[in-house]
Order: structure tokens, then C-alpha cells, then sequence
């Protein structure tokens, strides 16, 4: 296992935790920028206001993507395996 190994394998890992962490922390912050403009419209301070919008996008995001994101990580684990695999030769 050599150091240039190493350094794929950590890039690839961080690679495909973006593309799965993205779209949810996008949602969300989207979301909460929009609640927390009607808020400030609306002088409206309530909390759960902001939280459960949020954690219902957020729920909806991982739902509807997680095939997608299932597909990332199957492929990362079939390139990592294989890469094993040629290394044991």
C-alpha cells in the first residue's frame, strides 16, 4: 500500500461524502434562509417555527435521494474492494 494509494482513497472518501452531504445541508440552509426572512418580515420568534420545517426538508431530501446516495456509496465500496483485491497479486 503506497502513500499515493492512501491519499485516493481518503480524496475518493471525502469526494462522496460531499456529493451525499450537499444536498441535504443545501436543503436545509436553503430552507432556513427562507424561514428566517419570514421571520424577520414577519417579527415572528418562534423556534419551532424555524426547526420542524427544516427537519421535515431535510427528512424528505434523504428519502428521495437515497437510492442515489446508496449508488455512490456501492460504487465507492466496489472501487475500494477492487483495488484490494489487485494489491493481494
Amino acid at each position: 500500500m503506497t502513500i499515493d494509494f492512501v491519499l485516493y482513497i481518503a480524496r475518493e472518501a471525502l469526494v462522496t461524502c460531499l456529493y451525499i452531504l450537499m444536498p441535504i445541508l443545501g436543503t436545509g440552509l436553503v430552507i432556513g434562509l427562507i424561514i428566517g426572512i419570514f421571520q424577520a418580515t414577519t417579527q415572528i420568534n418562534e423556534m419551532t417555527l424555524s426547526f420542524v420545517p427544516k427537519i421535515v426538508s431535510v427528512f424528505l431530501v434523504i428519502f428521495i435521494l437515497l437510492p442515489w446516495f446508496m449508488d455512490l456509496l456501492m460504487v465507492f465500496t466496489r472501487e475500494i474492494f477492487q483495488h484490494a483485491a489487485m494489491m493481494g497479486r
